[in-house]
């Protein structure tokens, strides 16, 4: 059961405050977790200005994805220690941690393949599609994902200040769901990294270990991530409220992966390069959700 937050001492002659938030902090949680989130807009809007001005400058624009991610990880690190007044409490500390160690990981990948000049295959199906409107759509295109940084903080946010001393049963489910998120996404990474280094014949689909229970493996666990933080804000007592908003994070990153930016422009620049071989992929291999592969099917 999540102790109701009482506020200050009403006592004039006490000194000590109970703050919900951060040691030595007047600001309420929910002020907070608003304050944060507006930052986060204010700082990933600037962010992905210069992501713009990076691939303007490079020709590559994979430099969106890095910009975007250790962004969003800068962000959410802030979001998850406001009011950023005092020691942090466990876990605050523990929700900075992790949203740490996800932006290190996959911005660190991102950020390594871009900067041997590989394009990701997105960006070069939007550059023949959009031609010479390239450079201000890619600009709307950037400036849209700063709101969904924005609302993935809050959901941060919502988790980090969530009442409660110490360390719970879910703060611990919720550390293990984003890393087994993390291993699963980094396998899939290097899974389909080996594909590419070997030998293969033209038009030839990846559709082994993780691939063959999904088209979109890496997107999967990436959304599955974003899970934890529901696990550890959410109070079905009743006793938070505000934990509702870290739903936030999952729903939009589905939004993101399974309808805009990940999964049907991947798809498209698939089927233009692979053909018919790739539409027999489709028609076994489920789209996002890992399950077995339907039997029967041609490969």
């Amino acid at each position: 059961m999540v102790a109701p937050y009482r506020g200050h001492d009403p006592s004039p002659t006490s000194p000590l405050r109970e703050p919900i938030c951060a040691i030595d902090s007047d600001l309420p949680a929910g002020a907070s977790m608003i304050l944060a989130a507006l930052i986060a807009l204010g700082l990933m809007t600037l962010v992905m200005s210069l992501a713009w001005a990076c691939v303007l400058r490079t020709g590559n624009g994979g430099w969106t994805d890095v910009f975007w991610t250790f962004g969003t990880g800068l962000c959410g690190v802030l979001a998850a220690l406001a009011p950023w007044s005092g020691a942090p409490r466990a876990r605050q500390a523990l929700v900075a941690m992790l949203v740490a160690l996800w932006a290190l990981r996959l911005g660190t990948y991102i950020a390594v393949r871009v900067a041997r000049g590989v394009e990701d295959v997105r960006y070069r199906t939007l550059k023949a599609q959009w031609g010479e409107r390239f450079k201000p759509r890619l600009l709307a295109l950037a400036l849209v994902q700063a709101p969904a940084s924005a609302a993935l903080c809050l959901s941060i946010a919502a988790a980090a200040t969530s009442p409660g001393e110490g360390l719970r049963a879910t703060d611990v489910l919720g550390a293990a769901i984003l890393l087994i998120a993390i291993g699963g996404e980094a396998l899939a990474d290097e899974q389909m990294r080996r594909f590419k280094a070997g030998e293969h014949a033209p038009g030839a689909v990846m559709d082994r270990g993780l691939w063959a229970w999904s088209r979109h493996p890496n997107y999967f666990f990436e959304w599955l991530g974003w899970l934890a933080y529901p696990v550890i804000a959410l109070d079905l007592s009743g006793g938070w409220n505000a934990g509702w908003l870290s739903l936030l994070a999952p729903a939009v990153m589905a939004l993101v992966l399974m309808r805009v930016t990940g999964v049907p422009p991947l798809e498209q620049a698939m089927l233009a390069a692979k053909g018919e071989a790739y539409a027999r992929y489709q028609a076994r291999v489920s789209p996002f959700f890992p399950r077995p592969p339907r039997k029967g099917s041609p490969r």
